[in-house]
């Protein structure tokens, strides 16, 4: 396992988007044969401040039409070169026609408008937008103590994080928890949207029962030889840290 640890800021924006992603599915209408989705619905993420940037990111993985605004040209090339953004426009009247059409799709897009927050907020109350969803309500809502598990490996991820995302998934199937689906929607988005940060790291919040099926049936993997290379997952609040080491004959050589 490589000994550098996981970078703290990007285990940290990791951790937010996912409390974020978690309180706003519990807004989220869930029919029982479909995924729950906030598509149709128009999140403002506020200004693109860090904290806005991991709003704005929890809100595409949970498919919301999400509108950001920064007045700072660093921010607005990041937004859009890291995908955390889809358009990035430089009047409320843009944002509002690419968001009403998406909203009518029930499709996930962001945009960004390259002002200051004050003058958007108030041109947003002159012509009487009402966002379905504000930065105050998701981040209240938000839990600091959930439960979650990551998981990381000591090479090639592209090639053996997919594999264990599927392990992961199974144990979403059989979890009979209400959270389950929106659970399984962030395994399916998350590294999508996460873009570089998820290169390397997984992290899902699930039920403890889920966390310990999740862990058993990837040591077995990696004892049986499925799953040819080393694994380390952390179980937290209490930040159980498990390595599991391939049988060395099953190791691929470079």
């Amino acid at each position: 396992m490589p000994s550098d640890p996981i970078p703290s800021a990007a285990l940290d924006f990791t951790l937010q988007v996912e409390r974020l992603y978690a309180a706003l599915m519990r807004t989220a209408a869930t029919p029982s044969d479909e995924e729950p989705s906030l598509g149709g619905k128009l999140l403002y993420a506020g200004e693109l401040s860090p904290q806005g940037r991991a709003l704005l990111v929890a809100g595409n993985i949970a498919g919301a039409a999400s509108l950001a605004v920064t007045a700072d040209p660093v921010a607005q090339k990041l937004a859009i070169r890291d995908g955390v953004a889809d358009f990035l426009v430089t009047s409320l009247d843009e944002a509002l026609r690419i968001l009403k059409n998406e909203i009518r799709k029930r499709e996930t897009v962001a945009v960004c408008v390259a002002l200051a927050s004050e003058a958007i907020e108030r041109a947003m109350l002159e012509r009487g937008v009402l966002p379905d969803l504000l930065p105050a309500t998701a981040l209240e809502a938000a839990e600091s103590k959930r439960p979650v598990v990551r998981w990381r490996v000591a090479s090639a991820p592209a090639l053996w994080l997919p594999k264990l995302d599927a392990i992961a998934l199974d144990c979403l199937m059989e979890d009979a928890d209400a959270n389950a689906p929106a659970a399984r929607r962030w395994l399916r988005l998350a590294p999508r949207y996460l873009g570089r940060l998820a290169q390397g790291l997984r992290l899902l919040g699930c039920a403890p029962a889920v966390a310990k099926q999740f862990k058993a049936r990837v040591e077995a993997a990696v004892r049986r030889g499925e799953i040819a290379v080393e694994v380390e997952i952390a179980l937290s609040p209490g930040e159980e840290v498990f390595r599991f080491h391939p049988p060395t004959s099953s190791v691929p050589h470079p």
